[in-house]
């Protein structure tokens, strides 16, 4: 059976009024009272009923997360548990939890967000993507209903609070680091074009190969979903070709991984034969046989950034968009090498 406020208070010999602002931290009560109480809370192991008081609060004590992809197929990147251990970290100092969508579709998961508004579950949402023509964003700006996006969004809608990377600027210092290497074949490894990530990456990669005077052959640029075997077959469409790319940028760690894998199965040695870098960071990149030069792009802090908007936003539904930049930074690991100038 349950303890109730008047079980605690029964045992504090107080009323259960002083308990119930004990409870709501009240400075009504003095804080010898409230070391007291909170004393028995614990010793009885009370809980608050969350259901009874979000009721008359009109919260859920919820913040909605919509996945790029399925939960089964976003969790496998290393991004997403990230930016979600962000999210989490400032939820739950607020005393929320956290609904992620789980639909297998992108119509799927569109409806998990309609259900999410609709129903009342959450009070705010945390988008983790920003996708052209994508449903979401569009529907959460009609019902006026408190979301924030991480990526840029990528048509011109006011209203829409984002969190986001200088991402052209990233991947034209990235795209510097390898040119200045030495590297004249570089072929860039993207995630689909659908994405306004990959084309703001894209961008930055194009504008330092124009500035360095380098060409870029249209077979060079691989924009493929992320999956498995597509990876695989536009990988080895790169290293088939009669002059293959001596450096790869990357960007995504699972394609990062799925590409060292290719290129041992074709004796190809990184980095004494080919240079690797890639976009993201992980722990787990130190055990891979070859660590990957990687761009920090500080997931877990974009995480952290939305949730404290979208907190924010719930507080002040009236309150002015606004977009936050994080950081980026090169972490030099062991996957490249400088051409020497006979090569070149």
């Amino acid at each position: 059976m349950s303890v109730t406020i008047k079980d605690v208070a029964k045992r504090a010999n107080v009323a259960p009024s002083t308990v119930s602002r004990v409870i709501h931290n009240s400075p009504a009560i003095s804080e010898k009272t409230k070391r007291k109480v909170r004393k028995v809370l614990k010793e009885m192991g009370y809980h608050m009923n969350e259901n009874a008081r979000n009721l008359v609060t009109k919260s859920t004590k919820a913040i909605g997360i919509v996945m790029k992809n399925s939960a089964r197929e976003s969790l496998y990147n290393p991004f997403f548990p990230e930016v979600i251990r962000g999210i989490g970290d400032f939820c739950n100092k607020e005393g929320y939890s956290l609904s992620l969508t789980t639909g297998e579709t992108e119509d799927a998961i569109f409806e998990d967000v309609v259900k999410m508004v609709q129903g009342r579950r959450v009070d705010g949402m945390i988008v983790l993507y920003s996708k052209k023509d994508d449903k979401v964003v569009p529907y959460l700006l009609k019902q006026g209903f408190p979301f924030v996006l991480i990526g840029k969004p990528s048509t011109n809608m006011s209203g829409i609070t984002f969190i986001d990377n200088d991402n052209v600027q990233a991947a034209r210092e990235l795209s510097e680091f390898v040119i200045n290497l030495g590297h004249q074949r570089i072929a860039f490894l993207g995630g689909s074009p659908e994405f306004e990530v990959i084309q703001a990456r894209l961008r930055g990669f194009q504008q330092a190969m124009e500035q360095a005077e380098l060409d870029v052959p249209k077979e060079y640029i691989k924009l493929i979903p992320l999956n498995r075997a597509d990876g695989i077959k536009a990988i080895k469409e790169l290293l088939n070709l009669p002059e293959a790319p001596t450096a790869f940028m990357v960007m995504d760690l699972l394609l990062g991984v799925l590409l060292l894998g290719v290129l041992a199965e074709k004796n190809l040695k990184v980095p004494e034969q080919v240079s690797v870098v890639c976009f993201n960071h992980s722990e787990f990149i130190e055990f891979l046989s070859t660590p990957l030069t990687t761009v920090d792009i500080h997931t877990y802090q974009l995480g952290f950034e939305a949730a404290k908007c979208v907190f924010d936003l719930i507080a002040n539904p009236e309150m002015m968009e606004k977009s936050i930049r994080i950081p980026t930074k090169i972490i030099k690991r062991e996957s490249h090498f400088v051409v020497k100038k006979e090569n070149k």
